[in-house]
Order: structure tokens, then sequence, then C-alpha cells
């Protein structure tokens, strides 16, 4: 047999090479992908409701291919276009001849014969004249393309690319324009109508000619009818359907989402892990709240809504609905803003986490002057001593300062770097302590993935019998089909360790919540939320960020230009937004303590150290690395007279009538402060007058002398150098605490030495020990 066609092949040389160049010819002349043209970018929620498409390069509303078409409209265009589509090889010999005859005797084309495969082929090649050659063309084409793909893909593709009128192309896009819904939830009147749009779109459109549309529609739908696609009330109620009038606008539920999607996903059909029907809830939030915005000329607002176990974004408003000379276009969400103090929850989780704090401790509130900078709270009161989690609730400035100081600044910027706070790119002296209070820049985005982290560290401890994952921190996902991998299970926290993180977010669920909020914690349907806010300098942004076991969400307030209003702030802008989305959020319980990273310990009642022996004492969940914090410093014995009216000394007292009492004693300068907020503060009684002259004074200036002038050099820089002010205390240990014209500058211990930059002129040098003895000293500065 294969002897026979060999010797076939060398009798019929000549045919065979061109038979073999013909069937060559025919396999390459179909192009690999017949349709090359750029498509919107589309985005769809998770439940698959379209959120809103970017028209395509070349200014048409083109979609991605689709795999599949529904049925009704699959039915409408065999019957109107090709009724023998499923039994033809890719042309009709019997319609194309009814054609040629029909135009013949016309005299000019009144009549096309082209199969739908045909109409794909003529649609693939753009410009082509409509000349019996290009049909002869066309049609080898579309034999072609029968063999190549099935039937099914050959109507995906006419669906896909079929012209519907004006830039419409594919029924896709023509369904939303023409219908404003999806392709599958369209009617048979709609499939009719749009069915019959692609045999003439500049001629039939919606709004006008009527008549020609509305019989074209009809007639299929009786064609329908006869055929037993249709029954009668089906077909009655369609054809009582009217037309549409005009296009309908394609949805915009996320227009800054598609924005973001189309720089990595441009032309793709992009199924998100939105959440529809939370995402349109929260843009009526918006909008509302712009309303009410706007009166204080404040236009732009942003929200991020994560889901914490899968970091799935379950909503993203980048902006609200103003006008683009308001930069409704900027997408807020990636925006990099002054952070305000939205970074504070972090420096407190690493203070517990670092053993350095307790929950209750009293940190100072004072006035307070380090190297220049002078922090100061927002309310400018000061409280003299509060405990930490109380400041971190109500957002003081000073004593987030002072910790930062204390718990060292290289060390807390080297930490954020774990959250991967892309705009915070710099070293940490760039930033100075004020990096606690905005001096840095971040973006809703990262910020809220931070706190997603943290939630999910704690919740992974408590769901893994006390296990962390090795990688817990995870960038949000925006595609439904993505999966979080967080590694294997370790018994190595990531950062902070679950006990500090719970700890946090107790201490956040204490904030204060806006006004018309204030009883919420009475009802029982409330919802627990750790929630801090932020405002950065000259009320340019407010912040509010808030966490729940299953979600967090971020606000973000304010101009995109910059500036600033008068009254804007985290709690009165930003705080509003976030508990009206929380409101249509679902119910979330709260976060479990994680008790292997926690451990009950008798604190301070007074000041929320550890107790020492002397302190009133409460019992408190603490994490397991604070139970090496120091012991309460400000409980020590006191020794008063018979009548407990004044202290004494065994120089003025008989020793054996000497009466002692612990007694509760804050610094001088924190003392100050605190008995104006505390009634309950008792200060020191005063010593008897017999006792004044024996205690004598247990510190000196060593320098400067009194009234001294002190001349100060310039270095090479230029700068002025330093005054280095220097004391001796009979007891090194003691707490020194320095001002400078009255203006406290810092504290010392054991080295009792300031170095200050003072200007020219007179300047009071006071110093106070932490016993309440006081030294001042003049000194004049020359430059």
């Amino acid at each position: 047999m294969v002897k026979n066609v060999v010797d076939l092949i060398k009798k019929h040389k000549v045919k065979s090479i061109v038979t073999v160049i013909f069937l060559t010819a025919y396999y390459f002349c179909l192009p690999k992908q017949l349709f090359n043209d750029p498509t919107s970018t589309v985005i769809y929620s998770e439940e698959g409701e379209l959120l809103g498409a970017k028209i395509a390069e070349d200014e048409q509303w083109r979609f991605p291919k689709n795999d599949s078409i529904p049925e009704k409209f699959k039915q409408c265009i065999i019957y109107f276009e090709d009724e023998y589509f499923y039994s033809h090889p890719g042309f009709n010999p019997v319609s194309m001849m009814k054609a040629i005859k029909q135009n013949w005797e016309a005299g000019k084309v009144v009549r096309g014969g082209s199969t739908l495969t045909q109409q794909v082929i003529r649609l693939s090649r753009k410009g082509k004249k409509r000349s019996y050659f290009e049909k002869f063309i066309e049609l080898i084409l579309a034999t072609r393309l029968e063999i190549r793909s099935s039937k099914e893909e050959i109507l995906n593709l006419y669906a896909s690319n079929a012209p519907f009128g004006g830039n419409v192309v594919g029924l896709d896009v023509a369904a939303w324009r023409y219908f404003g819904v999806l392709p599958h939830q369209l009617s048979w009147a709609e499939s009719a109508t749009l069915a019959v749009l692609p045999n003439a779109p500049s001629l039939i459109y919606p709004g006008k000619n009527q008549e020609q549309l509305l019989e074209k529609r009809n007639r299929l739908l009786k064609k329908l009818l006869v055929e037993g696609i249709l029954d009668q009330l089906t077909y009655e109620l369609s054809i009582a359907e009217s037309l549409p009038q005009k296009p309908f606008l394609l949805p915009q539920h996320a227009p800054h989402l598609i924005e973001r999607m189309a720089k990595v996903k441009k032309g793709e059909r992009i199924t998100s892990s939105i959440d529809f029907s939370l995402q349109q809830n929260i843009n009526n939030i918006v909008a509302r709240h712009h309303a009410i915005l706007e009166q204080n000329q404040i236009h732009n607002t942003a929200v991020l809504v994560i889901d914490i176990a899968t970091r799935k974004v379950r909503s993203y408003v980048g902006n609200t609905p103003t006008t683009k000379s308001n930069q409704k276009d900027v997408d807020i969400i990636t925006a990099a803003r002054s952070t305000g103090s939205v970074l504070k929850p972090f420096l407190y989780a690493a203070l517990l986490d670092g053993g350095e704090l307790l929950p209750e401790t009293l940190v100072a509130d004072v006035p307070t002057y380090i190297g220049g900078y002078h922090p100061k709270n927002y309310s400018e009161r000061y409280d003299g001593a509060v405990p930490a989690k109380r400041a971190l609730a109500r957002s003081l400035n000073v004593p987030a300062v002072r910790l930062l100081q204390s718990y060292n600044l290289e060390k807390f910027r080297d930490q954020l770097n774990y959250f991967d706070l892309r705009d915070i790119d710099k070293p940490a002296d760039h930033y100075g302590l004020s990096l606690i209070l905005g001096g840095a820049e971040s973006n809703l985005w990262d910020l809220c993935k931070s706190y997603a982290n943290l939630a999910s560290t704690l919740n992974h401890f408590n769901e893994t019998s006390s296990e962390y994952y090795a990688k817990e921190f995870q960038e949000p996902i925006l595609l439904k089909e993505e999966v979080v991998d967080f590694g294997n299970k370790t018994s190595e926290k990531s950062l902070f360790d679950a006990g500090s993180i719970y700890l946090t977010f107790e201490a956040m669920k204490e904030v204060n919540r806006p006004e018309g909020n204030e009883a919420w914690e009475f009802y029982d349907s409330s919802k627990e939320i750790a929630w801090k806010t932020g405002t950065s300098f000259g009320n340019r942004d407010a912040w509010a960020i808030g966490v729940t076991k299953q979600y967090v969400v971020g606000v973000w307030v304010g101009n995109a230009d910059g500036e600033g209003r008068p009254g804007l702030t985290g709690l009165s802008g930003a705080a509003p937004v976030l508990f009206d989305v929380f409101d249509v959020l679902p119910q979330s319980s709260w976060f479990e303590r994680p008790f292997d990273e926690l451990t009950e310990a008798e604190v301070c009642d007074n000041s929320g150290f550890l107790a020492s022996p002397i302190c009133p004492k409460k019992s408190r969940w603490i994490p397991v690395s604070s139970t090496r914090t120091s012991p309460c410093p400000y409980h020590r014995w006191v020794h008063l007279d018979t009548q407990k009216q004044y202290r004494v000394h065994a120089q003025c007292q008989d020793p054996s009538t000497i009466e002692s009492e612990a007694w509760f004693v804050l610094p001088p300068l924190m003392a100050h402060y605190y008995k104006s907020n505390n009634a309950e503060y008792r200060p020191l009684p005063p010593y008897r007058n017999d006792c004044k002259n024996t205690i004598g004074t247990p510190m000196e200036f060593i320098f400067p002398k009194a009234n001294a002038k002190v001349f100060l050099p310039k270095n090479l820089e230029g700068e002025t150098n330093e005054l280095v002010l220097k004391i001796a205390h009979s007891k090194p240990e003691t707490t020194i605490f320095w001002y400078v014209d009255d203006v406290f500058i810092g504290s010392t211990e054991t080295f009792h030495e300031m170095a200050i930059r003072p200007a020219t002129g007179k300047h009071l040098i006071t110093v106070v020990d932490s016993l309440g003895n006081e030294l001042v000293q003049w000194v004049e500065i020359e430059k």
C-alpha cells in the first residue's frame, strides 16, 4: 500500500508538489490569533457582579473574549444570522446562491449569504472590501476555522467581536450599555434586540430608527415562536417589552481599583476579591460623609477593608465622588501621607514585647524638651503621669515621644521594616523622634496591611495551640483565586508576641468614640473594636484604623492636594466613617486571650509597675517578657511625727516615736501636673520646722558656678558648641530633673550632666531631685 502511494507520487511529481504546497498554505492560512484588538480592563466582584471597566486603548468598549455565551442570545443569533450553523462546514452554498441571485436581480447588494463563521473571518480582516473575491477568501478561511475550532468557540468569537453600534463591541459590553445587565441576565426580547444589531449597527441604533429596530426584533421573536423555541406567553410578553432609548453608563463601583489593576493586568477580565454588596454600601457611606465634609472644604476620603484570615481586600474605595478639580481621580489608598499617630500602637506593642513596659505603668506626661525638640499634646495640657494604655487610648504625644526615646529610635525604626511600610524608607536620624507623631509618611494600604498582620498573628497563635506561622506578614490579596501562604508553623514569633499584641488591642479598645457613639459600650449588640486615630501637622490628614478578629478597616480623610482644614482630625473626620463601615460588616467576636504568652502578676495599684513589698497590689495579665521589669519606684517609706502631720528624722525626733508609712511619691514635675487631675493624690507632708535646718543640701553645681559668664565658640561646621551642665549629688543614683528658664529639658541618673545650646543672654538653670530638693543657678551666655 505504502509502495503504491510512493509510486503514485513519483509518477505525478508536479501535482504532488502543488498539492503539498496547497495543503501547507491552507493549513497556515489562518492566523493563530484572529483578533489582536486592544481590550478593556474589566473587573468583577467575587460574586461575578461587574464593578467597572476601563475603555480599550483604541477608545472602543471591547471586553476580553468570554468562554461562553448565554443560551438565549445563542438561539437568537443563530435563527437570525445562520439557521444551519451547526450543519455547514463554514459556508452555506444554498444561501450563497440565493444571495447572488437576489443581488444580481436588484443590481446591488440586498442580501448577504455569509455564515456566522464567515462573519467571524470578515470581522477579523478589518477594512476589506465586500467583493466576490474577498468573499471567496473568507470562504477558504472559514472552512479552515471550522477545522481548527469548535462551533461553540466560533460563536464565542462572534459574540465577543461583533459591532453593536457606536464604540460598543461584543455582547458583554452591549448587554451593559443598552440594558444595564450582565449577558446571562438578558430577557428574550433583549437578546433578540442585540442579535439584530450587528446586522446593521450604523443604521439601527437604540434611540433612533425605532420602527425598523422593533420590526426586526419582533420578526425574530416570531420566528423563535414558530420554531418552538418560545411558547406563546413568552412571545407575547417579549414583544410587549420596550426598546432601549439610550446607552447606559457602565458601572463604576471601584474606579480606582480598576486603574490600579489596569497597570498590572491591562486588557484582562479580572475577578477580584471585592464583596459587591459591601462595596456598594461603603460607596454610599463615603458619598454621605463627603456631602458633610465638603462643607468644610474637605473633598477626599478613602476606605480599605481587609479580611484578616484570608488577607482578601473586601472593599476598595480610593476616593470620593468629587470633581476633577478636587482630584477625584487620585487613588488615596496608595498615596503617601503623614502618618499622624497611627504608628503609636506599634511602639506600645514593641515596649510590651521587649519587657520594658506594663499596660498600666505610669509614664511621664510633662513639658518635654529633647535636643531642641519640644513635643506637645494635641490639647496642649499635661497629666503629669498617665497609665501607658491610657496614653495610647488618648493618643498623647508627649508620653509617646518619651517612650520612643527610652526604647531607642533606631531600634524601633528597624522594627518598622518588618511591616514593609514602603514609604518609610529613610534612616532613623532623618525622622528623629517625630517619627511617632507623623514625621514619616505611609499609605492606607500598608498601614491596614500592618494591622492585619498583627491581628492574624494573634488569631493564628490561638488557633494553633500557641504556635506562630513563619510567613505571617503578607500583602493583601485583590484577586478571587489567590490564596495566602503563611508558611510552616513555628514556635518563633515574627516580630511581637501574641500577648503583647492582645494587650495592645485591649488598650486600643478604650479609645473614646466620636460624638454620637459615647454610649456604644452599654449596648449588647455593640462591636468590640480596637481602633486608632491620627491627625497630621496642620490638620492635613485624618486617619482612623480599626481592627476586629475578622476585619481591618482603614479610613483617610483630607484633601489630596495637601491643604489642611481647621477642625479636621482623625476623631472628627475619619472615625465617624470608620464606625459606619463597621456597622455594615458582619458581627465579629473579640480576640481570645493568648494565655501561653501572658502571666498573672501583682502590680502596684497606683503606678502600674510590678508591685514592690510596700505597694497596694492588684492582679493583672501581663506579657511573660514583662516579668523582668523593675518594681514600683514611686512608693517609699516616709517618716512622720506622731500626729502624721510633718516629716521628721532621727536628728530631730526620738526614733522610737517616729511613724513610718508607705507613700506614693511622684517626681516633682510629674506630681505638679498629676495632682491637678487626680484629687486623691497626697503630696508629701512638709518637714517640721525644727527638722529643716538639719537636712542639708544634697546637691551642688559643678558647672557653671553662680552668675558665671560662659563663652561658647563655634566648631568646624559653624555650629555653636554645647554648654554642658554638671552637678554632684550625695546619692548619685537619685533622679535629677533639669529645667532651663522653667522649661523641662530632661532627667539624669547616676551621671548628672546635661548638654544644652542656649541663646545669648541670661538663663536660669533649675535642678530638682526626686526627693523634692531644689537648686537654682544663673548663667550668662556669650557667643
